[in-house]
């Protein structure tokens, strides 16, 4: 009786704009969607430290309707040392399916060529939150940590940055692929555009040199 209700809720579940935006900025950072018995449903799953354990609650908050259960946490041991994270699943859906076609070639992430008409300053944030860091407190700089894509979809996701936000980036490689980095006053632009949907416990990802002026607010 149970699953038969939530298969006739589903029935009538859909994204809200800010939902999407939100889950394609999961995609671009660590959000995995994970295709399940039936090839046309997917679901995503969301993890991560549990020192970001306010992010996912935000995340959490954000996606509730699509989610049977609160998170919860992880427990793991690697190389020895005991980790602790905190994570969530959506429901499998077929909309969910849809968007998995899009954003990935067998199990590997990629951007889908129309990407830019579904990227907004939001879903910038999400991006960041999920997988960006800062240069150094020194430095307005900061890194879109891009590894897991492959060479030509980070150069999409750049020219993405340049057509629609007018924000320039370049590239570092390291051991796992290349990170796009926004410097000097591209970095400063980025955060501007994205400060208004940094939540809290993320501050710390802004840069301190633009912490201390006045970045605006929602």
């Amino acid at each position: 009786m149970r699953d038969k209700i939530i298969e006739e809720y589903k029935i009538h579940l859909s994204l809200t704009k800010r939902q999407k935006k939100i889950l394609i900025g999961l995609l671009l950072g660590d959000g995995h969607l994970e295709k399940l018995y039936n090839l046309a449903l997917a679901r995503l799953k969301v993890e991560h430290s549990y020192k970001q354990k306010e992010y996912v609650d935000w995340l959490y908050q954000e996606l509730k309707s699509w989610v049977r259960t609160k998170p919860k946490i992880r427990r793991m041991k690697t190389w020895g040392k005991l980790r602790k994270n905190y994570r969530f699943s959506t429901y499998g859906h077929r909309i969910l399916g849809e968007l998995r076609e899009r954003f990935y070639k067998g199990r590997k992430k990629i951007i889908p060529n129309d990407l830019e008409k579904d990227i907004n300053p939001l879903t910038l944030a999400v991006w960041y939150m999920d997988d960006g860091s800062i240069k150094s407190k020194r430095h307005k700089g900061v890194f879109l940590n891009t590894q897991g894509f492959r060479k030509n979809d980070v150069r999409k996701l750049q020219r993405i940055l340049k057509n629609k936000f007018e924000i320039t980036s370049t590239t570092r490689k390291d051991k796992n692929g290349e990170q796009i980095y926004l410097g000097g006053r591209s970095g400063e632009k980025f955060i501007v555009l994205i400060n208004a949907y940094i939540i809290p416990s993320m501050k710390y990802k802004i840069p301190q040199t633009l912490r201390l002026t006045k970045l605006p607010k929602r």
